[in-house]
């Protein structure tokens, strides 16, 4: 499973990196760019790219996947332990915070950071790769597209060495 987890964080990374190579707009004269730069100038709010957020489906779509995924979560003996002290609602709004505001969406994420709140749990890497992978069975059963799984997955992975005690 970690390595499941990289491969979705390298895909991730991958499909958000920008290219250097040469376009044809780098081949038209100076004046040929000024004059298209201001053509579209008009239309690039209409044209631009949706946040993750918008493109998961919004507030409800996010709290649909973390009210799946803490299910799953708590019926995992192996790693439901640590979480059967915490007050599950805040929990949840925790997690839709984070989500939300993590894919460009309007919440304020207003809990600790990850290694804070994760002090002397002593989650393991096996634990960390169980909740991924309820996290990628909760985003299948929602028929979430590969490229927004793959960018939700490559901004929560790196979370693991904030996470992580082994």
């Amino acid at each position: 499973m970690g390595r499941s987890l990289l491969l979705w964080s390298l895909l991730a990374l991958s499909a958000c990196a920008t290219t250097s190579g040469a376009t044809t707009e780098d081949a038209k004269p100076a004046d040929d760019k000024k004059v298209a730069a201001a053509e579209t100038k008009g239309d690039a709010k209409a044209e631009a790219p949706k946040k993750l957020f918008e493109r998961l489906g919004g507030k409800p779509a996010v709290e649909a996947v973390i009210d799946d995924f803490l299910g799953r979560v708590a019926g995992d003996e192996s790693i439901n332990s640590g979480f059967a002290v915490g007050h599950v609602p805040r929990l949840r709004q925790r997690l839709v915070e984070l989500v939300c505001a993590a894919t460009g969406g309007p919440c304020t994420y207003s809990g600790r950071d990850m290694q804070t709140a994760h002090a002397g749990m002593k989650i393991t890497n096996a634990q960390f790769d169980s909740l991924v992978g309820h996290l990628v069975a909760t985003l299948d059963k929602f028929k979430v597209p590969s490229q927004e799984k793959g960018e939700l997955l490559g901004l929560l992975g790196p979370m693991r060495g904030s996470i992580v005690e082994e």
